[in-house]
């Protein structure tokens, strides 16, 4: 077309300066461990929450599956550090897998039951919160941080978490449910710090309910006996529980019949068999009046 002009390459382009070129994105390198213990490992070039599980998996070569939440920064159940939608470049991933399979069974007596449920996003529902106060306060087998894993035997893995929410709420009033649930694998330490601090709780409470007298000289003897005991085998020493236990034990014939009663007393927390035997004999040298 006339007038028009049409430019024309005359040779290859010239490279860009280097300070023009594009740089390549930086490799987002993450460290993480597995929260009840583990070694560091690093995993990186994930862009999901189940890409994000199955590179932590081969780190530490475990099932995906195992895998129920991860947390950021610290190894503790910790509600408010969930690995979310974001994540920092300095986080430090926590990742808290399958640990002990629990079932209870709860009268609901009450309309709400005190729950809050969220998800991982990889199909696993888990307790967020326990309002104070309420219903499943009382259960205290109950934990936040417990997967949900079935209600009244129905399984809800791969549920969302509003799901499980209308469920739990849609369950009938003055009837019975259950829950099986699974809490995350803590470390030795902190399976001992929970269990103790229940069995102190459950041992109060007993205390200002049945208002304990005050011990005889020999009892006292004997309660700081089984006080040591708890520290050498259990590494905390609580003369409160001690009481407990020695009460428990005191008027029982046999290491057998004490065993049951301090199940009875105590039976969210197993103690050692050979725990047992040492404080039944701590109690049998305070009858006998042989305690120094």
């Amino acid at each position: 077309m006339e007038g028009e002009r049409v430019a024309r390459s005359t040779g290859s382009a010239r490279p860009l300066p280097l300070e023009l070129q594009p740089k390549p994105k930086p490799k987002l390198v993450f460290h993480t461990q597995l929260a009840h213990g583990s070694a560091t490992g690093t995993v990186e070039g994930f862009s999901s929450i189940h890409e994000l599980y199955a590179k932590i998996a081969q780190v530490f070569e475990i099932s995906p599956s195992e895998i129920l939440y991860c947390t950021l920064s610290t190894p503790k159940i910790d509600m408010e550090r969930l690995l979310g939608a974001q994540i920092g470049l300095e986080d430090f991933i926590f990742a808290h897998v399958k640990g002990i399979q629990k079932e209870v069974h709860v009268y609901k007596s009450e309309d709400a039951l005190g729950l809050t449920i969220t998800d991982n996003g990889a199909g696993y529902a888990f307790i967020k919160r326990i309002k104070h106060g309420s219903l499943m306060d009382t259960v205290k087998t109950v934990c936040v941080g417990d997967h949900i894993e079935e209600i009244n035997g129905q399984n809800i893995v791969g549920w969302r978490h509003y799901d499980v929410a209308k469920m739990l709420k849609e369950l009938k009033k003055e009837q019975s449910f259950s829950l099986k649930l699974i809490e995350p694998k803590k470390a030795f330490g902190e399976y001992l710090q929970c269990s103790m601090s229940l069995c102190h709780r459950l041992a109060s409470d007993r205390s200002r309910r049945g208002g304990r007298p005050w011990p005889s000289e020999s009892d006292e003897k004997a309660i700081k006996k089984v006080d040591s005991f708890l520290e050498l085998y259990l590494g905390v020493g609580d003369i409160e529980l001690a009481a407990t236990i020695f009460e428990a034990g005191k008027d029982k014939l046999n290491p057998n019949e004490f065993a049951v009663a301090l199940d009875e007393a105590l039976g969210d927390f197993a103690f050692p068999d050979e725990f047992i035997f040492d404080v039944w004999g701590a109690i049998g040298d305070a009858k006998q009046g042989q305690l120094q």
